[in-house]
């Protein structure tokens, strides 16, 4: 069975010309309205960093990251999975304020990844972290940054729709919130991507809240690392995808751990030898700044607002044959 699903009927939207210019029109609009939306400034990232930092992102915790040995600095580098933990020492580094926070084109090497229509091994999005009080490490505060994401991604949207007059991608402002364990208890007998395809086909935009943690039926909604989101105060941002019929996940976000909450998910995690690593111990003490932040994926979004069927449209990877023949014989061309 092939692992690519192409609708039928489906046709490209636009010619290989034109999918190059609604990329960059997307990429450029909607990280100005993204700044503007929650205050960020745009800074250089890393590509790689020291394996013994601790700033790498565990991800679910089995995915491996590409390593490789520096002779001439006597240290071993690791290929990001993503900035999650590099962006909060950064706005302490940066000299940030409360209110203010950064953002950043992170480009990561997922080498573990399955590959499928959505999924790729080269991961392209914009991460971004902001410092917040103690009194907005809240769900009202973190559903408030969730509407202005949404209003970020429509307003780019909806100025791609008059760029580009062939597109003719709607999507819903109106966000509906709900916990893991609701949507478990809303649909007991489904697996956790057919809660999401539910939920999402009726409400077309939701965000999806408190991921990490086990729920009552013994297993977290998904993974999370323990030592970047605050499990309670996190979630998925999902669209409805009308050309896959499925729902589609465009961000994980989330308010960050607390010197509290990151003891107790060490713990639940069974990963207390982290904190003898410079980041945790920084965060244990004190060290760092209370923020929020998350990733927003580049080629996912290009995907949905233009109306791809495969991410490979939109962005250069690595596939296997089975996709490179499916692709080709369904007059898809992979980039």
């Amino acid at each position: 069975m092939s692992k690519v699903y192409i609708p039928e009927g489906y046709q490209s939207p636009l010619s290989n010309y034109e999918m190059q210019r609604a990329i960059e029109f997307i990429k450029s609009n909607f990280q100005a309205n993204l700044s503007n939306a929650l205050n960020l400034r745009r800074v250089s990232a890393p590509l790689f960093v020291d394996e013994n930092s601790g700033l790498n992102d565990n991800l679910n915790g089995y995915e491996r990251p590409v390593g490789f040995d520096i002779p001439d600095v006597g240290a071993n580098g690791q290929v990001v999975h993503s900035l999650a933990k590099w962006k909060r020492l950064a706005l302490k580094r940066y000299e940030f304020h409360a209110g203010k926070g950064l953002y950043t084109d992170m480009n990561a090497i997922r080498r573990d990844e399955e590959v499928d229509n959505i999924h790729s091994i080269y991961v392209d999005q914009w991460d971004w972290e902001k410092i917040i009080s103690r009194e907005n490490r809240t769900t009202e505060y973190l559903k408030e940054t969730v509407r202005s994401i949404v209003g970020a991604v429509c307003e780019t949207s909806e100025a791609l729709d008059v760029a580009f007059p062939s597109l003719h991608v709607k999507l819903d402002r109106d966000v509906f919130f709900i916990t893991s364990q609701e949507l478990e208890d809303l649909y007991p007998d489904l697996d956790a991507h057919q809660r999401e395809n539910e939920i999402c086909r009726q409400h077309h935009t939701v965000f999806l809240m408190q991921i990490g943690g086990k729920l009552r039926s013994g297993k977290p909604h998904d993974g999370r690392a323990p030592d970047y989101d605050d499990w309670k105060l996190n979630g998925d941002i999902l669209f409805w995808n009308d050309v896959l019929g499925r729902s589609f996940e465009i961000s994980s976000m989330g308010i960050r751990v607390d010197e509290t909450s990151l003891d107790e998910q060490l713990n639940l995690a069974d990963c207390n030898e982290r904190r003898a690593l410079p980041f945790h111990k920084m965060l244990l003490d004190g060290q760092l700044p209370l923020t929020m932040g998350g990733g927003i994926g580049q080629s996912r979004l290009c995907m949905l607002m233009i109306g791809t069927c495969h991410i490979g449209e939109v962005q250069v990877s690595l596939w296997d044959n089975d996709t490179q023949e499916t692709c080709e014989k369904a007059g898809i061309m992979l980039l």
